[in-house]
């Protein structure tokens, strides 16, 4: 017998079954649960230095892992509940009572997506309470759920189910609970209950509780007297527990992290979630290191109208380490701050601050983690207020440094810059032409050597000229710069005080420089249509002229506040000046050559670049002390013919030393979606010469190797550099319906702490680490921390 209701009537049986999770609401998508897909992503783009995250694969999960009374055919759009009649189906109907309804045998109802079915049900339609019996089962978009019996009332939001079992569909959890009680419209109880991600009936873990609160409104689960199991063995019991049960932020326990590294040896993590409030939250993190001792670290974020910041601390109460830097940290507290903030004042103006600290120099070599973080040798703290409107920008600040090398002095540091002030502008004065200023005013402050102040004035004229197949781009610039050194210079070389009987090379208090420089930079493009490999292309040549003209001026006397030789390199072809900062500027009588050919697919895509050139002197280089007819021809490759293969090669071969000055090559081969190999060389004359390789090989579906390697040959240098294997890192990751593991060592040398100076000697300076980390990834519940993340990310290029 068939007959249909108001939709008030019977279905509001159906609704008070939604013991688990909240209702669907008319904007919720949920995923078809027979399919339990594994979101698409796309593969990271060869050569890309950052990869999005691989979503989390639920592609292993049996496809239909699901209770078995799933009717794939019943609607799934939870919008049309308000609207639709109900449809009843059952073989015996009583309603002599006019208030009680009696239904039995293969009772069927059915609302828009949600459908209930029980052998017997009786309802008051008076009191709204309701008794189903037998086999009963409910199905809506979100979720499954099936009991012996249930009974309630429907206007007081009230239920009990006995012997249930249950799964959510879009978030894939799922389990069973002797009991189920339903106390109000948005909390829920259960008794002896179990949750799981994994397949149904195929539980790899579970939490195992003897009570289980769910608060719909306040999105927070509670577990009470709860067990974690992989498989049938316990392994973490936790007497009170919370977790979410939709994507809101709440507070609680996060997964605890375990590792080792041979510098404050095994370390065990218990990080803690405060959800203050929705704009500001903090997490505790106490840690314990085997041969250090104790840490509590904690962060603070805030976001606030026009401003948003972090703080980040970490203290040490009595380090019980060794101390193999200079500083003595033996049985000291020690500790870190981190402070960060961006504020917007007004209209186009920004405050920008970071306050960076550490106790002592030692205290990232001890504590940093080893599995992600690359050396650092100082930390900068800096405050700027900053704007800019449409043809112009500046800004006003102070930058610091902290020593973080332990092994070297202050005097490593670069200098403080207390305060600077910096102004651009560009703006068009034709439709060809444009005029523009850098200008920056800056006080260097360093103990131990010069001091002073510096003002740099950079005016330029510019036209561009030319269209889709040739291009003439004069400049012409003026560079002013003087200082105001402070009293004493004469005291200072450029590496610190002199001795007594050193001469100062600088001669005044106020030295200036003042100089045109002037460019002419110029090109050409054809193009033609070719075919490579049965394919088709547009080839394009690219010939390009490039004239600098530099005066020469003597700056011995001015000094090297924040000024270096940059490395050559291509672009270096077609640049006004080889230092960086303001204290010294080339001079330059010179003509570059360069040609450039490209290979473009019919989509546009540039599948083969490559390009030589040389810079030709036609008169001596005097500041930079060369006396070269011509720098290195410099050459650079990149190929990618198909997604699946990339080369890219540079290379610089120099007439005047007769030898290869700097080389490099890469190879990428991408292994299926979820595989890449890498292989690399990197050589400087004199400096490095340096083989690495680094793959994410898939043996199967569920397991994955990855490793990296870099090995240096012995060269000669001012020191002995490290030499064999320099950095090692090889893990492995099994991957499942339900959760994912990862295991990983990195053995490395940490050469690079030591700077540009030998290492001290002594036999307690640890040359070669050791770190290694486990990480399990428990789906739809959380991981233990993701250090593994950013190591495999640095190390392993297009790492996804």
């Amino acid at each position: 017998m068939t007959a249909t209701f108001p939709p008030r009537r019977l279905l509001a049986v159906a609704a008070a079954l939604a013991l688990i999770g909240g209702q669907a609401r008319a904007d919720d998508d949920p995923q078809p649960a027979p399919a339990s897909p594994n979101p698409t992503y796309q593969a990271c783009p060869l050569g890309s230095f950052h990869c999005a995250p691989r979503p989390v694969n639920y592609a292993m999960c049996r496809p239909n892992a699901l209770l078995d009374f799933y009717d794939p055919t019943l609607g799934r759009d939870s919008s049309l509940r308000a609207t639709t009649p109900a449809r009843v189906a059952a073989q015996h109907v009583d309603s002599s009572d006019q208030s009680v309804y009696h239904l039995s045998g293969n009772v069927l109802l059915q609302r828009a997506d949600q459908q209930l079915q029980a052998d017997t049900l009786d309802y008051n339609d008076a009191t709204t309470d309701y008794d189903a019996r037998g086999n009963v089962r409910y199905q809506e978009a979100g979720q499954l759920l099936a009991a012996s019996h249930l009974r309630g009332n429907t206007d007081a939001s009230r239920g009990v189910a006995d012997d249930v079992r249950y799964q959510m569909l879009s978030s894939r959890g799922n389990g069973v609970a002797k009991q189920g009680h339903m106390l109000d419209a948005e909390r829920t109880r259960y008794s002896m209950a179990t949750y799981s991600t994994c397949d149904v009936g195929h539980h790899v873990w579970e939490f195992r509780a003897k009570s289980i609160s769910i608060d719909k409104a306040s999105g927070v689960g509670v577990a009470r007297d709860a067990t974690m199991r992989i498989g049938k063995v316990p392994f973490l019991y936790l007497p009170y527990f919370t977790f979410p049960t939709d994507d809101r932020r709440k507070s609680g326990f996060l997964y605890p992290t375990l590792g080792n590294t041979s510098r404050a040896g095994f370390q065990v993590s218990t990080p803690y979630y405060l959800n203050l409030a929705p704009n500001y939250d903090a997490t505790l993190d106490p840690r314990y290191y085997s041969r250090r001792g104790p840490l509590l670290a904690g962060e603070f974020r805030y976001l606030v109208p026009g401003s948003r910041g972090q703080l980040n601390v970490e203290y040490v109460p009595d380090d019980r380490g060794e101390s193999d830097g200079l500083a003595n940290t033996h049985g000291k507290s020690r500790h870190l701050v981190n402070f960060s903030d961006r504020t917007a004042l007004w209209d186009g103006w920004r405050f920008t601050g970071t306050y960076n600290h550490v106790s002592d120099s030692s205290y990232l070599y001890d504590y940093g983690n080893a599995m992600s973080h690359s050396p650092i040798y100082n930390l900068r703290s800096g405050a700027a207020i900053s704007g800019g409107g449409k043809w112009w920008n500046a800004s006003f600040g102070a930058t610091t440094y902290q020593n973080t090398n332990p092994f070297a002095t202050d005097s490593s540091l670069p200098y403080r810059q207390l305060p600077y002030a910096l102004f651009s502008m560009e703006a068009p004065l034709t439709r060809r032409l444009q005029a523009g200023v850098d200008t920056s005013a800056v006080m260097f402050r360093k103990a131990g050597y010069v001091e002073g102040q510096r003002e740099d004035l950079y005016p330029y004229l510019t036209a561009d000229f030319g269209n889709a197949a040739w291009f003439v781009r004069p400049r012409l610039a003026w560079r002013y710069t003087a200082y105001q050194l402070n009293d004493g210079y004469q005291n200072y070389g450029r590496y610190g005080r002199l001795g007594s009987t050193a001469v100062s090379p600088f001669t005044e208090k106020s030295p200036s420089r003042s100089l045109p420089i002037v460019s002419l930079d110029s090109g050409l493009m054809f193009d033609r249509g070719t075919s490579l490999f049965g394919t088709h292309y547009t080839q394009t040549l690219e010939p390009r002229l490039y004239y600098l003209y530099v005066p020469y001026r003597n700056q011995d006397n001015l000094p090297l506040f924040d000024t270096n030789l940059m490395s050559f390199d291509y672009w270096q072809l077609f640049s006004t000046n080889q230092f960086s900062g303001a204290d010294r500027q080339m001079d330059a009588n010179n003509v570059t050559a360069a040609l450039t050919t490209r290979l473009l697919d019919d989509d546009g895509v540039e599948r083969l670049s490559a390009s030589i050139g040389q810079i030709r002197y036609l008169s001596r280089q005097r500041v930079l002390g060369t006396d070269w007819t011509g720098s290195a021809y410099v050459a650079q490759l990149d190929l990618q013919l198909n997604d699946r293969w990339r080369v890219n090669s540079s290379w610089q071969w120099s007439p005047n030393s007769r030898a290869v000055e700097v080389a490099t090559f890469g190879l990428q081969r991408r292994l299926g979606d979820a595989g890449i190999v890498n292989l690399a060389y990197h050589y400087r004359r004199g400096r490095l010469e340096q083989y690495s390789a680094s793959a994410v090989y898939p043996l199967s579906d569920k397991w994955r190797l990855f490793g990296a390697w870099a090995f240096a040959p012995a060269i000669d240098s001012a020191y002995k550099l490290p030499s064999g294997t320099v950095d090692a890192m090889f893990g492995v990751e099994y991957d499942s319906c339900c959760v994912t593991l990862r295991l990983v060592d990195r053995n490395y040398v940490n050469q690079s702490y030591y700077g540009n100076t030998p290492p001290p000697s002594g036999t307690n300076v640890n040359r070669r680490d050791n770190a290694i980390m486990f990480e399990i990834v428990f789906k739809g519940l959380g991981s233990t921390g993701g250090q593994i993340e950013p190591l495999l990310r640095r190390d392993i290029l297009d790492y996804q």
